[in-house]
């Protein structure tokens, strides 16, 4: 079985690719279930990945990052998710909150933050979503208050991503609560700051290595020079703006897990036997797998053109949506096939298509639902 090599690929993209399959295959793939034990990456981990020059891949130099563009973190991507892994947020870090910070913060803020980013020894999160506020960000309730020379941040998030080892947490805020979309701000808040509390790391259905948190806000006061941007109220504007890389970067995790579990499948089909034969054998697992290759193929051809578009500049939301919207419902119908051919080994957590089957379930509700994904798409048509 050959992997169509993409059109977005060059031979400095293929020594990235080379770097990122050693690291994971040394650092991420032996200690895959001591991640999942212990509900969080080994700490050194972001260390060791800033040492080799896999954090903020896309980031320019002059900031510590590699300079390199989307595709570096698409490699990434794809080869966290080629060893079986779904517990290192090294996405998040890289290809969205280190994006913020370069897109709209001032240049002392960028100074100070994304060498430690590029490095491993700052950890990034971004915190949007409230226990009583999902995909409706207008009307979330953490909010801002200036004092002097700081700001008071008052309220809690939950379901964030990085949340037990973050170092930096890029916050969704009110600073006007009467007003809605212009009422939003993103706040830098660093998790040493007084008030700052974690709560547990949620136990969730899948990703079960990551570890996803709560985050709680008594009273922190932070720098008035914390505020993302010139002016309060760009918040909304900032997230809308950063939202289709963020898409595009689960849709690019989808088609690499769709790919996995073809790989995986297709050895396991090959190698288990029943009724004297391999698995293989039988016409109905000829055609299911038939049926998934061809799920992937037209997958991996989208985000592909999407990767395109993305790195001429050309990625609009619409599209963004579409891609998130088709790679995460198709991953998990690929995930549900591929189990089913595993029969009850399937449904064992020792094997990794159980693991991605439970994974790849939240795809398709964080960075805005499927519903949400049909709402914007439907507004362009």
């Amino acid at each position: 079985m050959t992997t169509r090599r993409s059109a977005w690929m060059n031979d400095d993209l293929d020594d990235v690719r080379d770097l990122a399959r050693t690291f994971c295959e040394k650092e991420i793939k032996p200690h895959i279930e001591t991640f999942i034990a212990d509900k969080h990456v080994d700490r050194q981990l972001w260390n060791r990945a800033g040492d080799v020059g896999l954090l903020c891949l896309s980031i320019p130099e002059e900031y510590g990052g590699g300079g390199g563009t989307f595709a570096h973190e698409a490699i990434l991507i794809e080869e966290q998710a080629r060893v079986g892994d779904s517990s290192w947020g090294a996405s998040l870090h890289n290809g969205i909150v280190a994006h913020y910070l370069l897109a709209y913060g001032t240049e002392e803020q960028k100074r100070q933050w994304l060498p430690q980013m590029a490095s491993g020894e700052v950890v990034g999160a971004i915190a949007m979503t409230e226990p009583g506020t999902g995909s409706d960000l207008q009307n979330i309730k953490t909010k801002a208050v200036r004092e002097g020379d700081d700001y008071v941040v008052s309220g809690s998030k939950t379901f964030i991503t990085n949340g037990s080892q973050a170092d930096l947490v890029l916050t969704v805020v009110k600073t006007d609560p009467d007003d809605r979309a212009a009422g939003i701000s993103l706040m830098l808040v660093p998790t040493s700051a007084e008030g700052f509390s974690r709560g547990r790391v949620l136990d969730k259905i899948g990703m079960k290595g990551q570890d996803t948190s709560e985050l709680f806000f008594d009273n922190v006061r932070v720098p008035v020079t914390n505020l993302l941007g010139l002016t309060e109220g760009q918040g909304f504007l900032q997230l809308m703006q950063q939202l289709p890389q963020e898409r595009l970067l689960v849709g690019v995790s989808n088609v690499a897990a769709m790919e996995f579990c073809l790989a995986e499948t297709m050895t396991y089909v090959h190698d288990r036997s029943a009724f004297g034969r391999p698995i293989w054998g039988f016409q109905n697992t000829k055609f299911k797998m038939a049926e998934v290759a061809t799920e992937a193929r037209v997958a991996r051809s989208f985000v592909d053109e999407c990767i395109q578009l993305h790195l001429a500049g050309g990625l609009d939301i619409p599209t963004a949506a579409m891609v998130k919207l088709w790679c995460s419902e198709r991953a998990q119908r690929v995930a549900d096939t591929c189990l089913q051919m595993h029969g009850g080994y399937g449904y064992m957590n020792e094997y990794p298509i159980a693991r991605i089957w439970a994974d790849m379930r939240v795809s398709q509700i964080y960075a805005g639902t499927s519903e949400i994904m049909k709402e914007i798409i439907s507004r362009s048509l």
